[in-house]
């Protein structure tokens, strides 16, 4: 259609032009499918009613159809005008579709599809409703109410009905009782209390429904761990091996009963700092304790600031414990979940030179909201819980990034940095990253690892390392040097000594410190961090070498190259360049 020619649809065009040139802005890549909607819809001679009908032409998809219409209903409010009611028959006759070959001038016959028979989504709403209701007698008359079919049904699905799988959102499981009476598979009769029934159509879909699970066990049966540990993606716990006399010396273990577990906020004492003048100290010679099978239990320990929302504190552990796991809830040092092994006797670790009740197994989990996720990258406390994380002892760290629904615009502005940051955290930092949906997703996840690691601890011996041994200082080298001479055997702590040694403020070295200083500033991570305390050892000495480079015009050019001189030529992510020892000096050198 030549260009001088008017627009049949001019106040869409407009809006759709608008986003094109948004997303040329900031070199989106919609751009391309926005810019063959504006041709596609120019070109059009056909005047729509409803932006619902725009689905015929290329590049227009039921999300674009979508945000026309909001932006529709906005403007007719705006201006006092009706609102287009949505036509029934969406297509317009005569128009050529999004799937039509322009060259060919034939009319195509239309395709018959079959029609499939209802089946819902296994374990969803729908689903559950209808086991719910398959709980009847065929042919009862009373029905359910819906508060006792909620009851009925819950087991059988993984969404709530009661309450929205996000703070955002607004609609339950429930829901889906919409759709089943608009399909003719569920009546409801009666006023003010509504009962509801199967039709025989339900009936049917009940019966192939029923077909697939054991008469006997109509519930699905608990998840089975051997088919979880590739979706998991973590190694079995390692089998403690024979104790080699050479590795450990012939002393006897302490018999002193210790004093009963502490509170946490008592634990920073637990573990002494030990030699600060080096990095670290002498390791030491110790006889594990041994916790034999069937004196302990795994549990999940879950953070007591995990809550779904200010309104549902605990969402989580009632979920959890709906699902068979009950958990552990305290304030975690470190990460948002844990396992420990819990003895039975709660005083045998303290008989034997160790603290309460509770050994930190090898799993930590820290989870993060996509929102979050952006936020933390941008301020930096991303990379030092990264940091944290590593320095914890703990071998396997698991990243949880929930996808929620966010910001189309938002998100495409941060999807690079996104990923990015999942891949540095896989591959550099070596953390696995599981990525779910949605909250409810991610309490399924914790209730597998829960089973998965039951199986694998539980059947097998642990050893502990005496608190009494540990310090501060040798705490991370005495475990490196265990799992390089003895790689088949697992060596844990006592909770109390992790929370002690995980602690962000009282068991703090200058070191410590130190680090956590230079990674405020933003884009020097833990590398880099690390990379710059190996040549300048204290706070004092970083500062008295900006002091070094003068004053004037000259020494204000010497401090900005300071970092860049002795790290510009590093490879990888090690490497410092110009820009960031710019903002470095202006920090500490005062410049």
């Amino acid at each position: 259609m030549p260009s001088d020619e008017p627009c049949a649809n001019p106040l869409l065009l407009g809006w759709v032009e608008e986003w094109v040139e948004g997303a040329r802005q900031h070199n989106s890549k919609g751009l391309a499918t926005y810019k063959k909607a504006y041709a596609a819809l120019k070109a059009c001679p056909v005047t729509f009613q409803h932006p619902s009908q725009l689905a015929q032409l290329k590049g227009f998809g039921s999300k674009l159809c979508d945000r026309l219409t909001v932006r529709l209903t906005k403007y007719c409010s705006e201006h006092g005008l009706p609102m287009p009611k949505r036509p029934r028959q969406a297509t317009i006759p005569g128009l050529a579709t999004q799937d039509d070959d322009e060259d060919d001038g034939a009319e195509r016959p239309p395709k018959r599809r079959r029609t499939k028979p209802y089946v819902p989504t296994f374990r969803s709403g729908a689903y559950a409703i209808i086991m719910g209701l398959a709980t009847l007698e065929e042919g009862n008359r009373n029905g359910m109410t819906k508060q006792r079919l909620i009851e009925v049904a819950q087991p059988f699905c993984d969404a709530s009905f009661t309450v929205p799988p996000e703070p955002s959102k607004y609609y339950t499981a429930w829901k889906s009782m919409t759709t089943l009476v608009e399909k003719d598979l569920v009546y409801e009769r009666g006023r003010p209390t509504r009962r509801y029934h199967l039709t025989e159509e339900g009936w049917e879909v009940a019966r192939r429904m029923q077909q697939t699970v054991n008469p006997n066990q109509p519930m699905p049966a608990a998840p089975r761990v051997e088919q979880d540990i590739q979706e998991i993606g973590l190694a079995p716990a390692p089998a403690p091996a024979p104790l080699p006399p050479s590795r450990f010396a012939n002393r006897s273990p302490s018999l002193e009963i210790q004093d009963p577990p502490r509170n946490e906020s008592s634990y920073s004492d637990v573990v002494a700092n030990g030699d600060t003048s080096s990095g670290s100290s002498a390791l030491p010679n110790f006889r594990p304790i041994r916790l034999a099978p069937g004196s302990f239990e795994v549990h999940l320990v879950l953070d007591v600031r995990e809550v779904r929302a200010k309104t549902d504190r605990d969402y989580i552990q009632n979920e959890l414990s709906k699902k068979g796991v009950n958990p552990i809830m305290r304030s975690l040092e470190l990460g948002d979940a844990l396992w420990v092994a819990k003895c039975h006797d709660a005083n045998f670790l303290s008989r034997l030179g160790a603290e309460g009740d509770e050994v930190v197994l090898d799993y930590i989990v820290e989870r993060k909201r996509l929102d979050d996720l952006i936020s933390s990258v941008k301020d930096g406390r991303f990379h030092e819980q990264k940091f944290r994380l590593k320095r914890s002892g703990i071998k396997n760290v698991i990243y949880i990034v929930e996808e929620i629904s966010m910001d189309a615009d938002v998100l495409d502005k941060r999807a690079e940095m996104v990923q990015s940051a999942i891949a540095s955290t896989q591959v550099v930092n070596g953390f696995l990253v599981k990525k779910t949906q949605r909250m409810d997703d991610t309490i399924r996840y914790l209730t597998r690892m829960t089973m998965l690691l039951k199986k694998q601890y539980e059947s097998k011996p642990l050893l502990v390392i005496p608190t009494e041994v540990l310090t501060a200082q040798n705490y991370l080298p005495l475990l490196e040097d265990l799992r390089q001479k003895e790689p088949a055997t697992g060596h844990h702590i006592t909770y109390p000594a992790f929370a002690s040694l995980a602690s962000k403020s009282d068991m703090m070295t200058l070191r410590d410190v130190y680090l956590k200083m230079l990674m405020c500033t933003r884009q020097v991570t833990g590398e880099k961090a690390l990379e710059i305390q190996k040549r300048w050892k204290t706070p004092y000495e970083f500062v008295k070498a900006f002091e070094n480079c003068g004053s004037g015009e000259a020494g204000k050019k010497r401090k900005h190259d300071m970092v860049f001189q002795q790290m510009g030529g590093l490879l990888g992510r090690k490497k410092i360049a110009k820009p960031l020892s710019q903002k470095i000096a202006e920090i500490w050198g005062d410049v």
